[in-house]
Order: structure tokens, then sequence, then C-alpha cells
């Protein structure tokens, strides 16, 4: 062993950059290889349990249906990975990102159902009921129930959102401004279907609510400002008597998110880019803040960052505010510099249960209104459209319509 001193080191004995990336390629290389056989791994099992349920658990189908079911369950496996890659990978392809995505969604909720009907089956056993016929029954159910599912999800996903209205009292909110309504918008996830249609008829729903304020809480598309151009196009159309504001979610930083906060502007919103406006009536104002989503800084976009100090530099440390911030995990910071009410989206509510709970394990709160420290609320919506598969199952979309109260008892649902 030769003992190094420190001049020794400091004169140069580092290693050189070259020999310092040669060792951190194959540590890379070997994460994306760990990373890609957990994918396949994860994969195998969600197709396996559902094939298994279906053709292989002592269903005794004829064999020519068993053989066509496990055929198209081993295409579907194979295939699908492609498909993935093809339409959320550097071509962007439309058409594969629809199937892929529709997969994935059939996928889960056969998924769940098949492991609820492996308990159903258990408990069936116990109680020795259904004799021979008991694997068929419960394969047939998860299939009829699967299906049942997935046609209601693709029709909720696909509606207009249903409006939520709540009351929120906000103490410190001046008695000019209490009845103020704060239409919220989240998570329009513009995308490979075309929802141009669908924009426009969420834009005229907004515009019946009559809104003084009108924010949209991120994750406005899937995809660039030039591919969601027509999509996007009716948010020109909302109208607000004091503001029209938004934020920037994770899924911007995907794509293009100064793109996107730029198509905004032209749209006639103001891009809350870590700074605030304040909106006045009745000689009262409210501080509207905003902050770029907290996977800003990891994207390496320049000037793109979560700064809640530099979005409320300057304003009245007195007025009331309102918190623009996409992930409601966000409240822990907002909590913390006093923030009267944080309006967040993201979560979709879970958008496929039970999905529900495994974002739970993320965030907070997965949906609604909730207190968090003595002055702080926050208001979490389950979003007006979708990621990826176009279904949501007992996770409905919303636009909500939130009533500021200065004074009266508790928020109201």
């Amino acid at each position: 062993m030769v003992a190094v001193s420190r001049s020794e080191t400091e004169a140069g004995s580092a290693p050189e950059p070259g020999a310092q990336g040669a060792s951190a390629n194959p540590q890379r290389s070997l994460r994306r290889r760990l990373g890609g056989a957990v994918v396949l791994l994860v994969l195998a099992v969600l197709f396996f349990l559902p094939w298994w349920t279906l053709f292989a658990s002592g269903v005794d189908w004829p064999f020519p249906v068993t053989l066509a079911g496990t055929l198209v369950f081993a295409a579907w496996l194979v295939v699908f990975p492609f498909l993935m890659v093809a339409g959320h990978g550097q071509r962007r392809a439309d058409r594969a990102a629809r199937v892929a995505d529709s997969t994935l969604g059939v996928i889960w909720v056969l998924f769940t159902w098949s492991v609820l009907g492996g308990l159903v089956h258990l408990v069936l056993i116990g109680l020795d009921v259904g004799g021979a016929d008991r694997a068929r029954i419960v394969a047939v159910a998860v299939a009829v129930v699967s299906a049942g599912l997935l046609v209601w999800g693709h029709h909720e996903a696909m509606r207009v959102p249903r409006v939520r209205r709540l009351e929120v009292h906000v103490p410190r909110l001046g008695a000019g401004l209490d009845g103020t309504h704060v239409v919220v918008l989240a998570d329009t996830h513009y995308g490979p279907i075309d929802r141009a249609g669908w924009s426009a008829r969420v834009a005229e729903a907004v515009n019946a609510l009559d809104a003084d304020v009108v924010v949209h809480a991120g994750d406005i598309a899937d995809g660039t400002p030039t591919q969601r151009r027509e999509q996007s196009a009716p948010l020109g159309t909302i109208r607000s008597r004091l503001a029209k504001v938004y934020v920037t979610g994770n899924h911007e930083y995907f794509g293009e998110a100064q793109g996107w906060l730029d198509r905004m502007a032209e749209l006639g919103w103001e891009p809350l880019h870590n700074t605030h406006v304040v909106v006045e009536r009745g000689g009262d104002s409210l501080v509207l803040a905003g902050v770029d989503d907290v996977t800003a800084e990891s994207s390496g976009l320049a000037g793109h960052r979560t700064n809640l100090a530099g979005a409320l530099a300057g304003a009245d440390p007195d007025q009331p505010v309102l918190l623009v911030a996409h992930q409601p995990k966000y409240v822990r910071q907002a909590a913390a510099a006093g923030i009267d009410l944080q309006v967040s989206g993201h979560t979709h509510g879970g958008q496929i249960w039970p999905f529900n709970f495994l974002v739970r394990i993320d965030q907070p709160v997965v949906h609604g209104l909730s207190r968090h420290g003595e002055r702080t609320q926050l208001y979490t919506s389950r979003g007006a459209g979708f990621w990826g598969p176009p279904f949501r199952v007992f996770a409905p979309s919303e636009i909500t319509l939130l009533t500021l109260r200065s004074r009266g008892g508790p928020a109201t649902a």
C-alpha cells in the first residue's frame, strides 16, 4: 500500500475525467439493465395472473379456447413494450401510444380483478361451494366485471367532467372578496387521443360557472405545444373576471415546459412561473402565487425550479395567499410559509382503482379539501382528463368551483 499525502492529491494524482467517466458508465449501464429487468418482471406478473385466472386455473375450457387465449396473451405481452417505446419514446407515435395506453388500462383492470377473483376462489374452496365449476365461475365473473368496468371507465374518462362545488373558509380574506368564485382545472392531459371537441366542451362548462378566477394547476398535455395546438386552443375562450393563471405540472417537463408557458400566455393566461399576481375587489386583495412543479429542477431546463420565496417576492405578507402548485406534497413548504390555500392536481384521484392506494404512498392527499398546520388548507382536484389509459374507474373527473368565504363556519362540501 502506498500512502498519498494531501499535497500529492492536490498536485494532480486525482483520477482523470476520462477514467472517472469510464468507471461511471458501467454503473449506469448496470442500473439500466436492472431497471429493465424489474419492468419486464412486473409486466410478466401483470399479464400472467389474468391469463392464469381466465385460461389455466382449472377452468377446463376446450383446448382451442385455451390455446387461443394463451396466444393472445403471449403476443400481447411481447408487443406491448415496443408499442410503449414507439408511443412514448423519441418517436412519439400517437397511434402506438393509443394502443399501448389502452392495453395498460385493460391489463391493470384484469390484473386487479384476477387478484380479487383468486381470493374469492379460495373462499369458495374453504366453503366447499361451486364444485368442479368453481374455477370457471370465477373466470367468467372476472371477465364480465372487468369488461363492464372498462366500458364504464372509458365513458367516465371521455365525458365532460362533473362540476364539484365547495365552500372554503379563508379567515384572512377581506369582506370585499367574500364569495369569490375560483374555478380549478387540472390535468387536462391533451394527448394521443384527439380531444379537441372535449376541450371545447370543457371550456363551455367553465364559462358557465361565471368565474372570478380560473386556475389551471398543471399537466396540461402529453406532447409539445405544436402537437397539441388544436386541443389546447379552446383554453383561449375561457373567461374570468379577475384572472386566469397557470403553472407547470410534471408532464410539461417530459416535453416543452417553456413552450407551454408561452402557449398559455398566447391564449390569454397568466403563467405563474415562480411569480404572483394580485387581484382586488371591494377594497380587498388576494395574492395568486404559483410555483414550477417539483420536478422542474431535475429536468435541467434553465430557469425552472420550485421557488416559493421568489413567487412571493414583493407580496404584502398581510394579504391572504392562494398558491397554485401542481403536486399536493408541496403543501409541506406551503404550510411552513403560512400559505392560506394551496390548489393542486396531479393525483387524478387514483384514476383506476385501486391505484389510489399507491398514490397515497407518494402524496399526502389523493383528493378533496384538507388542513395542514394552523393556517394552510389544501384542495386536491381529481383532474379533468386522464393520463395514459383512457379509463377512470371509481375516480371521476372534475371541474371544481371553490367559493371563498371570509367569514362563517367551517368549509362545507
